[in-house]
């Protein structure tokens, strides 16, 4: 794998707990709003610029770009973001309840992802493969990291752990608690060790950020084709990446609500489902949430039932279909609830784990669905096993916590 050092640009000191926000993928826009209305320096002024325009404004309209370059300018034009005079490699701890994860923060070059190097387990959407590329060109920047993970190397685990016992740079507490401690690394001969380390890695994995990796590829793409004296050691010709080792991860579960029960009655729908899935009588929400693989929680009419997929339902040996959402939508929600591509059909919807069964019950109870599915979460090797099989895992089949903070560094591909 190809790395290398960068000139980040980051918070003032002082300023990152302030400028450090959610990522553009995690909040809508009236939340990233409400987060921001009271706080200037916040980065969703960048990353969800429409926030900063009229209520009604398309959000793939180019003068939401043309806001988030304008906002970013301003952001460094102020000193609020200053960049770092020499290339240099940083660490990003984070730390959740009592898990903590340390990522390298580094640039990745463009070929390992066109070469399939750096191994992907989703497809993208054009839709935000576009939305991707022009926030890309126009701002210049990637001003949200891609998240990738490689099998733990104790040689990296190493150089990683003796940095972390030195002073930060950054260390404060965001407002979801998530503890985020920063360094930079200024010893070049143990960037040189880590660029070396990585060269001996043969494959990274795309966590979360398909689209930002897809994007970055087509913008060097684009940029290559304009510039007639291209010569590969370009700026662009890099993107913004963050390494985590397999071991540190944590993933939780990604769950389903879908809205009416395809004209069935729930003692139809019952029948249906008894033919795949053992079904226990209604349960409290503690005993609904799944505790292993091949379990699933259901709510129903303000009661939660223990689903256990059938032997005889699914391939234990196909690492695609014997994924637990991949056995609950091949034996329920396609051929029951009659749900299509999950990324199309608006009849379903997504509820990522970090909000608990309550939510799942929320959302029910709210009228808004009628049916909800509480899942065991995905594992890192499973998703691992998949990319290096070049399959393809169904849509959001993960949910990664804790997220990563955008503006706590961005990469200049000047």
């Amino acid at each position: 794998m190809q790395i290398k050092g960068f000139k980040g640009i980051r918070p003032k000191l002082g300023l990152e707990e302030k400028i450090a926000s959610f990522p553009y993928d995690v909040l809508n826009s009236e939340e990233a709003s409400q987060l921001a209305k009271n706080n200037k320096y916040s980065f969703l002024h960048v990353v969800k610029s429409e926030i900063d325009l009229p209520k009604k404004t398309d959000h793939y309209d180019e003068i939401v770009y043309k806001k988030a370059a304008n906002n970013l300018k301003k952001m460094i034009e102020n000193n609020w973001l200053i960049q770092d005079d020499k290339e240099s490699i940083y660490i990003y701890k984070q730390k959740m309840g009592n898990h903590e994860q340390f990522g390298l923060v580094t640039v990745s070059n463009v070929n390992d992802y066109i070469n399939k190097k750096i191994k992907i387990h989703e497809l993208t959407r054009e839709i935000k493969e576009k939305d991707r590329i022009k926030h890309v060109k126009y701002t210049n920047a990637n001003t949200g990291p891609v998240f990738l993970t490689y099998y733990a190397n104790k040689s990296i685990d190493k150089i990683i752990s003796d940095i972390a016992k030195t002073k930060p740079e950054y260390n404060f507490t965001s407002e979801d608690n998530i503890q985020h401690t920063f360094w930079k690394i200024d010893d070049q001969s143990i960037t040189d060790n880590l660029i070396d380390l990585f060269s001996k890695i043969n494959y990274t994995f795309v966590a979360d950020g398909h689209h930002r990796a897809k994007s970055a590829a087509m913008v060097s793409e684009l940029l290559a084709n304009e510039n007639k004296n291209h010569n590969g050691n370009e700026e662009y010709n890099w993107f913004l990446t963050v390494l985590f080792p397999h071991n540190q991860l944590k993933i939780l579960d990604y769950n389903r609500v879908v809205k009416d029960l395809n004209g069935m009655t729930e003692t139809e729908l019952i029948e249906s489902i008894s033919k795949s899935f053992e079904i226990s009588n209604p349960i409290s929400i503690e005993e609904a949430k799944p505790k292993s693989p091949y379990t699933y929680g259901m709510y129903l009419n303000k009661k939660w039932y223990k689903l256990t997929a059938k032997p005889n339902s699914f391939d234990k040996n196909d690492v695609v279909k014997g994924l637990d959402i991949s056995i609950l939508s091949d034996n329920l929600l396609t051929p029951i609830l009659n749900i299509g591509d999950p990324r199309k059909d608006e009849r379903i919807d997504f509820v990522g784990g970090i909000r608990g069964l309550k939510e799942l019950e929320n959302r029910v109870n709210s009228g808004n669905m009628k049916i909800a599915f509480a899942l065991f979460p995905t594992s890192i090797e499973q998703l691992m096993s998949i990319a290096d099989a070049e399959k393809l895992m169904p849509p959001k089949s993960t949910w990664f916590e804790p997220k990563l903070r955008s503006g706590l560094i961005i990469h200049s591909l000047k």
